[in-house]
């Protein structure tokens, strides 16, 4: 039977272009697109003040420089240039204590604008600023340059505003009503009156109807009208008319309900989606003059890696609705979800609201497969915008994503869409690499896919690829069955068994695993629910078992500590079995048995018999394991000779640029706790020598003074992989200063109740024993749990201070660090290390 091709000698190709694609990647989140009509060059602005630049879509390159102040590049004088929006929230207050919070930005060429001297047309980005999950605002700027930077102009929405004097935690904001632009529209005659239904019995703001007042995006209207749509969560998403002159709302006054009995409000304007405290932001609204549509996309779920964040879909024959899915089902959330003010409910009872467009994923590579790696797919992607480019003739999504096996490093991505049959734009599978659509024939579609269903399910869990083949005689066979069908050209009928029938294209992309180019599909059911395929070239089987042997030649450890795991099955359902020289060390199973302390290291044969059909392959790999050793105190760094570990079992510590894994940083010295103290400018790191813990009994202790706080940021790190890690975090949302772990598909939360502040010297110490962690803060014991992931199940992990693979490095001072192997500290040694920091 043919099946996949172990190399890529018989890779697809596209014509004239069978070299690697290198992409250039940015980082830049809740990106809002254009394509500057002067130059002809796309942009993306996004939260953070974070942005960049392309010429094609596919590379590029960074033009911001963040919160920098007061030399921003976008926003000149970041403190002085926004003040009034920061008066309300974002800067130094509640959740951005310490820093700032201007998030989601839109940007938009307006041609109508009046400029202060009198000119017309200009650059303007509508900005979010925010102190906590409703308290927020959106404000103007303004430039005649794309790049910046861009002038204030005023701050037009606010949320979270009360009916009393009242105060949020770390905040010195009175958040009562008079404090916002309200008042002023009142006394104008813009609103009759305050609306009593803003607000609880109490005079807390109703969030359960209202809206955080975040994420706005510019709609051009085909009546050549403008209108803002925003909003996150909570009490749903809304539309505004805008000016053109001065792009300032025009609010509706009074309070009514649309023909279909969707909220009007004299302030918010008319709700077009979501509501009742459902995960719903980031919207994002475009005309198609092509279908003359109006299409809105909005995220669900939540944000991070394992939040299950992911793209919906809706349409509207006018700009302010009502939006529809494929199935009819209404944008705005039905009353029935309504449990009060507040409640923020578990993600499944909305979920089969809106077509998904794309969740997770992961495009599976198979042992023996081409490439190298797990795989290409996306965690948590996420807060898009759209992109019509008449001059290319093409349609794109673009979205911020996680990746998985990699934390919370998000990039932009860029997918081309198609139409299906019932106009709904649906995404291809692979990110846009330059590819046209075009003719293909039966034969190029014929064979073996990798598959993916989306559905509908609002989850962080990750869908992988499994084999389908498209047959000659037009059925479908493998994890599905049913029937396929290619027509006009390129058009894909998909029909399962089942489930009904998917309507999309056929079209050659990219695939970075395998760096070929591959035919796809994509298709969209009635259901509003997205099916992928990936082809991969067939190859005898004889062919493939060769290339999977070949591949577990290398694939187990040459040293093991712990459980290994040997691998059953491989591409296309290929069976391998197994045999061990020594099964009381190494089981047919992967069981590890290390030898006694004090004995020899056991060298172990593990053979495999590889089969599939009629093709058979042997081979045999060698695996020492290594006895246990007493416990003790593996590293110790107090900086006052430089980066040496004072230990002198293991090399010093190595400068890295700002991730674990690169160079070119810089680490200085000042005054630490006890005598010297790294210093770290937040571009640096450094990496600790290999195999510092190795098991699931150790001790971290560590002084730490940051100059600044940011989300994410380690200061203690250790990676068995990308996908096994543990880090000691000044900073989450969620969980103030914390450990947080990443054991292949399982989280673990160490939260405390306090976040480190800065400018000061903090200790924090975290010891495990078989399971059971205990984090402490100055010696006193902030975290106790029990099944903490046995991340250091190998000799060789790596550490790092200050860096990760991902996230902003740490900028401040880092002193008396301290690893202990095998042994867990008890609390009143914790104590004894942050009473005498010099001993």
């Amino acid at each position: 039977m043919p099946l996949l091709i172990p190399g890529s000698a018989l890779a697809d190709e596209k014509p004239n272009d069978s070299e690697p694609i290198k992409f250039r990647n940015a980082s830049v989140h809740d990106p809002s697109v254009i394509k500057d009509p002067k130059t002809g060059t796309y942009y993306v602005f996004g939260s953070h003040i974070d942005g960049a630049k392309s010429t094609d879509l596919i590379n590029w390159d960074r033009f911001t420089n963040g919160y920098t102040t007061p030399d921003n590049k976008v926003y000149g004088d970041l403190s002085a240039n926004l003040a009034e929006s920061f008066e309300w929230a974002g800067e130094n207050d509640a959740d951005s204590k310490g820093g700032y919070a201007v998030w989601a930005p839109d940007i938009f060429w307006n041609k109508h604008y009046v400029n202060e001297d009198g000119t017309k047309g200009a650059y303007m980005i509508y900005y979010s600023v925010s102190s906590t999950y409703i308290r927020s605002a959106i404000g103007i700027a303004v430039s005649k340059n794309i790049e910046g930077p861009f002038k204030y102009v005023d701050t037009i929405m606010y949320s979270g505003f009360t009916n009393k004097e009242a105060y949020d935690q770390n905040s010195d904001v009175n958040k009562h009503w008079k404090n916002t632009n309200i008042d002023e529209l009142v006394q104008d005659g813009d609103i009759n009156k305050v609306n009593p239904n803003w607000f609880t019995e109490n005079g807390e703001y109703n969030n359960k109807l209202y809206t955080n007042a975040i994420d706005a995006n510019i709609l051009q209207a085909q009546n050549n009208k403008l209108y803002m749509t925003y909003g996150s969560w909570s009490g749903g998403t809304f539309i505004l008319e805008l000016d053109k002159k001065t792009g300032l709302p025009k609010h509706p006054g009074k309070d009514g309900k649309t023909k279909d009995g969707r909220m009007i409000d004299r302030y918010f304007g008319t709700k077009i989606a979501s509501g009742y405290g459902r995960s719903a932001e980031g919207t994002y609204a475009v005309y198609d003059k092509e279908t003359d549509y109006y299409y809105l996309y909005i995220t669900y779920g939540g944000l991070a890696s394992d939040g299950g964040y992911q793209m919906r879909q809706f349409r509207s024959k006018n700009p302010d609705g009502p939006y529809v899915d494929a199935k009819g089902n209404p944008a705005v959330f039905p009353e029935s979800f309504d449990i009060g003010v507040g409640n923020f409910p578990g993600n499944d009872d909305h979920k089969d609201i809106g077509n998904k467009m794309i969740g997770n994923f992961l495009f599976k590579r198979d042992l023996g497969e081409p490439g190298t790696g797990s795989g290409v797919g996306y965690l948590s992607p996420g807060h898009n915008s759209y992109l019509i480019d008449k001059k290319l003739d093409k349609e794109f999504i673009v979205t911020h994503t996680r990746f998985p096996e990699q934390g919370e490093m998000h990039e932009v991505r860029v997918h081309q869409t198609f139409k299906n049959r019932d106009k709904w734009p649906v995404p291809t599978p692979y990110r846009y690499a330059g590819e046209t659509i075009e003719k293909v024939s039966k034969a190029d579609v014929t064979g073996d896919y990798k598959y993916i269903n989306h559905g509908k399910e609002i989850t962080g869990d990750l869908t992988e690829s499994t084999w389908i083949k498209f047959n000659k005689d037009q059925t479908i066979s493998g994890a599905v069955t049913g029937t396929w069908k290619l027509y006009d050209d390129y058009r894909a009928k998909v029909t399962i068994d089942n489930e009904g029938t998917y309507d999309g294209v056929f079209i050659r992309q990219y695939d970075p695993v395998s760096q070929s180019w591959v035919m796809t599909f994509s298709a969209m059911s009635g259901e509003g629910v997205v099916i992928w395929g990936s082809h991969v070239k067939a190859s005898s089987d004889k062919d493939l078992v060769k290339a999977i042997k070949q591949e577990l030649s290398t694939s187990l450890p040459s040293t093991a500590i712990s459980d290994i795991t040997l691998p059953k099955t491989a591409a296309r359902g290929a069976e391998i079995t197994w045999e061990s020289s020594h099964p009381e060390i190494i089981s047919a199973e992967g069981s590890v048995t290390r030898p006694a302390p004090g004995s020899e290291d056991a060298v172990v044969d593990l053979t495999a018999a590889i089969k599939l059909g009629n093709a058979t392959e042997t081979v045999t790999i060698s695996v020492t394991v290594a006895a246990k050793s007493e416990g003790g105190l593996s590293a110790f760094y107090d900086f006052n000779n430089g980066l040496e570990n004072r230990t002198g079992t293991k090399e010093e510590a190595a400068v890295t640029g700002n991730r674990l894994n690169n160079t070119g940083g810089e680490i200085t010295f000042a005054e630490g706790i006890a005598g010297q103290a790294a210093k770290f400018d937040g571009n640096s790191g450094l990496r600790l020598a290999n195999g510092l813990i190795t098991g699931d009994t150790y001790t971290v202790s560590l002084w730490l003074k940051p100059e600044q706080i940011t989300e994410f940021t380690t200061a203690f790190f250790g990676a068995r992989t990308s996908n096994n890690w543990i880090s000691i975090v000044p900073k989450t949302s969620w969980g103030n200063t914390m450990v947080w772990a990443h054991d292949g598909d399982a989280w673990y939360d160490a939260v405390t109740d306090k976040t480190i502040p800065a400018g000061e010297w903090t200790h924090l110490a975290f010891s495990v024993n078989e399971g059971k962690a205990v984090f402490y803060m100055n010696g006193e014991a902030k975290y106790t749990g029990e099944n903490f992931p046995n991340v250091f199940t190998t000799v060789d992990a790596a550490f790092g201070l200050g860096v990760n693979y991902w996230d902003t490095p740490y900028k401040g001072l880092m002193d008396e660090v301290r690893v202990y192997d095998g042994v867990s500290l008890q609390a009143e040694e914790i104590q004894s290390l942050y009473e005498n920091p010099n001993k």
